[in-house]
């Protein structure tokens, strides 16, 4: 190819360009009582929208049934109790009577078919939340701390979290026109045709983008594998500004070497006033270096790793209007989310509520819906280690809360095991359509076999963060963790080792193939080794990363 040749575009490049509205064909297809599914152009749309048409895999060999998950956009993880009484009923009447709760501090619905994709949309609207840009080539949900026991900044970068969410959101009004009107807008129409989206312009980014606030010493939204991340300098309960880091992300294919994990590099320091501008100016970095030729080359983090610092540092400069200031010395001690009941630093009270593999069901279930119902003060927070923080709850309120669980026999202290408090894991099978091995429904029962394991080498009670996902793409962020297990065929796993409690650290690949059957006959003699050798206190990741990956490999 000559260096004349025009770069030959993504199929979703071209289509993104031929309906800029991204509105396709979504509404036609609704109203048509006689489709169960969308096309794969549409279903490419229906990302941005915050839904991903699936099909029930365990189903397959008796015919396909098409499926939607929905994925709110809930910024910060934030919602009130009003608002978590919506999405329970909407998970009871559309979906699979499950919550799951993401990574990206968000719920998603499971098992809704076509015919009640609308309603559920709808009502999350009228509940003053959304399912916009939770999906697709654009800005997703933006994370923030959700505990509130370490300062009184810790609103101030709430508030600056929902001000980036709004400043970035798409303002196409095919959303509306779908899923409130249920009108079918006309792609033709010179309005439409022509529409350009006054930040992301009329093909939007190359790929996802993500962002994350968080504040030392606590990492628990794991900031570095985000593209955009702000920490927060704060002095005397004061936000004074943010450090800036971008150019993580985690996303990878099996065997393409070109293709890997990054976390983000910190070029810099700004005040607190200028957080939409920074936010705009690396988004659009993104949106006009990244690669439109390959998706799977499109993210942020190429864009870095290839281009360096000091051009994201001046291109952040020149867009946003500012001079970044040497980044401010700060530290991160941890990733885990606090569980049981604590003091907020305003006095009142908040509760952890550990959800196995984030999947609000049953009693647990039940219980929270009683507690949104009957507590309307109540805030319910939503963690990025797919637990529910239930925060601003009174003296009072706290007794008849505990109350409440109690007689639901829902724990709130001592509620499940170190390693699995410590555990995370994507849906994967049978909803994603690109799973290659189970993950959810496999990570906890691994856990006990690796707990058996432990407790005979005298390791019990010892945190390992432990991930899992069922294909390289990296929704439970499986590379930062001290365990990984990264599937690549039906009972096959790649297994990663090495990450480290601050979540600063990428762990490395140690196994390229373990079989279920074999994980602990792999494992034992590993973990045996660091029971042995560890320095004193030397978590396994630590152990791992200085002697074990180093050490000459077949």
């Amino acid at each position: 190819m000559s260096a004349e040749s025009p770069v030959k575009l993504t199929h979703n490049e071209e289509i993104k360009a031929a309906s800029p509205t991204l509105a396709g064909t979504l509404a036609a297809t609704l109203n048509d009582p006689a489709q169960d599914h969308f096309s794969d152009d549409d279903n490419n749309f229906l990302k941005f929208h915050g839904s991903y048409q699936q099909d029930d895999r365990d189903l397959r060999k008796t015919g396909k049934k098409y499926i939607m998950m929905i994925r709110g956009r809930i910024p910060g993880g934030v919602m009130t109790a009003q608002q978590w009484c919506v999405f329970d009923e909407l998970a009871s009447a559309y979906g699979n009577n499950t919550l799951r709760i993401t990574t990206r501090q968000s719920i998603q619905f499971h098992g809704v078919v076509i015919s009640g994709l609308r309603p559920l949309v709808k009502k999350i609207n009228e509940s003053l939340l959304s399912t916009l840009a939770a999906c697709g080539d654009v800005n997703r949900n933006v994370l923030a701390p959700a505990t509130p026991a370490y300062t009184l900044a810790r609103e101030d970068v709430f508030r600056d979290c929902h001000k980036v969410t709004m400043a970035l959101a798409p303002q196409t009004q095919a959303y509306h026109s779908i899923w409130i009107d249920g009108v079918q807008l006309d792609n033709e129409a010179a309005e439409n045709k022509d529409f350009a989206d006054p930040l992301y312009g009329k093909t939007y980014l190359p790929r996802k983008f993500k962002i994350a606030f968080a504040i030392p010493p606590v990492n628990d939204l794991d900031i570095f594998t985000n593209c955009l991340g702000f920490i927060a300098v704060i002095e005397q309960d004061r936000l004074i500004g943010y450090n800036l880091s971008v150019g993580g992300g985690l996303g990878r294919s099996h065997g393409n070497e070109a293709t890997y994990p990054r976390l983000a590099d910190v070029i810099g320091f700004f005040t607190p006033d200028k957080i939409v501008e920074v936010a705009k100016a690396v988004l659009t970095i993104h949106r006009d270096f990244g690669d439109r030729s390959d998706r799977k080359h499109a993210r942020l983090k190429y864009v870095v790793a290839e281009r360096g610092v000091k051009f994201m540092q001046d291109e952040v400069n020149r867009r946003a209007g500012i001079t970044l200031e040497p980044a401010k010395p700060y530290v991160f001690t941890t990733m885990q989310d606090m569980l049981g009941w604590h003091k907020a630093v305003d006095g009142s009270w908040f509760l952890g509520l550990f959800v196995n593999m984030g999947r609000v069901k049953d009693s647990q279930k039940t219980a929270l819906r009683q507690i949104a119902e009957q507590f309307p003060g109540v805030e319910f927070r939503l963690t990025a280690n797919q637990n529910v923080l239930l925060a601003k709850v009174s003296e009072a309120d706290k007794k008849a809360i505990t109350a409440l669980l109690n007689a639901a026999a829902v724990k709130m202290e001592n509620q499940t095991s170190v390693l699995h408090a410590a555990s995370m894991a994507c849906p994967s099978l049978p909803t994603c359509g690109l799973g290659l091995a189970e993950s959810e429904r496999y990570l906890p029962g691994l856990i006990d076999r690796i707990e058996t394991v432990c407790a005979d080498l005298g390791l019990g009670g010892e945190e390992i963060i432990i991930r899992s996902t069922g294909c390289p793409n990296g929704c439970a962020r499986p590379y930062i963790a001290e365990i990984a297990f990264v599937g690549k065929a039906p009972g096959r796993y790649q297994v990663w080792l090495g990450g480290n409690a601050s979540g600063t650290r990428l762990n490395r690949v140690w196994k390229e193939v373990v079989k279920d059957p074999d994980m602990e006959t792999e494992l034992r003699p590993v973990l045996t080794r660091f029971a042995k050798e560890r320095a004193s206190g030397e978590r396994f990741g630590d152990w791992c990363n200085r002697v074990l990956l180093n050490e000459p490999r077949n």
